[in-house]
């Protein structure tokens, strides 16, 4: 149940001819009263004989009676209340006790004392009604709406609970603003996919992302196509920007301009800037280094910088761990912006997803973020990624970490109570592993390809070496079909110098697999990273003893449910016969 209160007015009649019209964007169906302050109240939708305007009057009489300059400059108040598209249908009765459940929770009612402000609810759809109320009280005094968004979405978890509807989370404030009805539909009928509002935070979010100064920072707003203001002071400082598309206008064809703050409270100026400063702070535990040259090597330090994130997630200090966080919503930004076209769109959902995540009441001390920020700037600058060879396997490699990173960030504001970013971490992490799934099919193929064509002693020698060093999981994993790319890993670490069961211990002692439903899926991409392999496979001399064939898919580390992979009647491959 979704509550907003609207712009107060100065019309009553203005407001009621919408709420018993047509309707300016939807068809507007049997408009009638469900309630309002008095049973009596005439009903233009239900009785002939009623009008608009008697309806008005009556509303309206309270400031009618009082001295005009006592009188509200605006004393037209508007709520609408919203269910979502898989609750049930109300009946005009709950509707009714809904209106009056929130009219009084605003303060606009105050059944028990016997004074109020006089209201009425209209219903003219099946799943809202519209609550229109004038602000002076029967006994001429004004209602104290301190807090009356807050007080009404209050009754609304509680009218979820009692009603049986779709419990939505507590929101803390620290949400972007949502888009009005007007910018959705004004939106619909430009045949946008977004409204302009949402289409410029993302292109700012996206500008913001490693950039390193205010120069850098409006740079990439303009080549990205958006008309700029900016605001400065006497002296000549900087004091803030505003944004617009070039195509949206007002009715008088100008740019409709959104200052930063109104994109998202983390897209001020200031709050930019602690970025900046942060990044320009020396720092003695990670030296600076020059951005990765290209695409591939992007990935792969971006692959460790999450890797690295996790740990201070899950067991760092609250101000370092919000840090980490905002800085891996830039990190999903930047990789969505330069990722080929099979894995942008979900990683672009991903983003989009997570910048709810990525605020809360913990403010971030920024600097210690250094290495994910710097990550994001090797992304930007290392320019698009193919999607196959080193480009492709790198990219699935670095979502892979990715997808841990957002589910520790998940567990993070779960255990602090924030409902909200909670659920916009679990969501980005679905879009994730959809990303994943199509990133890794080819790179885990050519591995298993590589992982199959083993000859049988050299197989049956990795099967030692996993149940050796992981005897609790290795039935799990010579079950499944990637212990043949995890099987070609080994080998391929060993070669390189590495120990084979060393790698394994490490590579699940340091990070939790819990939610991996493929631990050798998840354990090819570790063992690649902490031995410098080459994300991609597909360099490595193929032996020449078998013509297997990958599997068809290659499902998500973190999703896939486990599978033999075998044909009927073909050996385990961990038997040793």
């Amino acid at each position: 149940m979704i509550p907003r209160i609207q712009k107060r007015g100065q019309r009553t009649i203005g407001l009621l001819y919408y709420l018993y019209g047509p309707g300016k964007y939807e068809e507007h169906t049997d408009p009638h009263l469900v309630a309002s302050w008095d049973h009596n109240a005439p009903d233009p939708g239900r009785d002939a004989t009623a009008t608009l305007k008697q309806l008005q009057q009556l509303l309206d009489q309270p400031v009618e009676n009082i001295d005009q300059a006592q009188r509200p400059k605006k004393h037209v108040w508007h709520l609408s209340v919203r269910n979502g598209g898989e609750d049930r249908i109300l009946t005009d009765e709950e509707w009714g006790d809904v209106a009056r459940r929130m009219v009084a929770a605003a303060g606009i009612d105050d059944p028990e004392a016997g004074a109020g402000c006089r209201w009425a609810a209209v219903r003219h759809a099946d799943d809202h009604i519209h609550i229109v109320a004038t602000l002076v009280r029967e006994d001429g005094y004004k209602p104290d709406l301190d807090n009356d968004a807050h007080r009404v979405q209050a009754q609304a978890r509680a009218l979820e609970a009692e009603l049986s509807l779709r419990r939505l989370n507590k929101g803390d404030g620290t949400s972007a603003k949502r888009p009005t009805s007007a910018e959705r539909h004004k939106a619909q009928r430009q045949g946008r996919e977004r409204t302009a509002r949402e289409e410029l935070r993302e292109t700012v979010r996206r500008a913001v992302t490693g950039a390193r100064s205010e120069a850098e920072f409006f740079d990439r707003l303009a080549a990205a196509g958006l008309l700029i203001r900016t605001r400065e002071a006497p002296s000549g400082d900087l004091l803030g920007y505003k944004v617009a598309l070039l195509d949206d206008h007002n009715k008088d064809g100008e740019p409709v301009f959104y200052p930063g703050v109104r994109l998202a409270p983390d897209l001020s100026l200031p709050r930019i800037r602690e970025r900046w400063s942060a990044d320009q702070t020396p720092s003695t535990h990670a030296p600076g280094r020059a951005s990765a040259a290209n695409p591939a090597a992007a990935r792969r330090k971006t692959a460790s910088a999450a890797w690295k994130a996790i740990t201070i997630v899950e067991h760092g200090d609250d101000a370092v761990a919000a840090a980490h966080i905002a800085a891996a919503g830039e990190v999903l930004d930047a990789l969505a912006k330069t990722s080929a076209a099979h894995t942008r769109r979900e990683l672009r959902d991903a983003a989009f997803a997570f910048e709810r995540a990525s605020r809360s009441h913990v403010r971030a001390e920024r600097g210690h973020d250094r290495a994910l920020r710097q990550a994001a700037r090797d992304l930007v600058h290392g320019g698009p990624a193919l999607g196959r060879g080193e480009d492709g396997a790198s990219t699935a490699m670095a979502i892979d970490m990715l997808f841990f990173l957002i589910t520790a960030t998940k567990h993070w504001h779960a255990k602090k109570g924030h409902a909200q970013q909670a659920a916009a971490a679990r969501e980005a992490a679905e879009h994730l592993r959809a990303a994943y799934e199509q990133a890794a099919a080819q790179p885990l193929g050519v591995l298993y390809q590589h992982g199959r064509r083993l000859n049988r002693p050299a197989l049956q020698r990795q099967t030692v070496v996993l149940r050796e060093a992981l005897p609790t999981l290795a039935k799990q994993i010579l079950a499944e079909p990637g212990w043949y790319a995890l099987a070609a890993t080994i080998v391929e670490a060993e070669a390189a110098g590495h120990d084979p069961a060393t790698l394994l211990s490490d590579a699940v002692e340091r990070r939790e697999l819990d939610t991996a439903e493929s631990v050798s899926d998840v354990l090819v991409w570790r063992i690649r990273r902490m031995a410098d392999l080459a994300a991609d496979a597909t360099g490595m001399p193929m032996p020449e003893n078998s013509t297997a064939k990958s599997p068809t898919t290659a499902r998500p580390a973190a999703a896939r449910t486990t599978a033999s992979g075998r044909r009927f009647g073909e050996e385990a491959p961990g038997n040793t016969r």
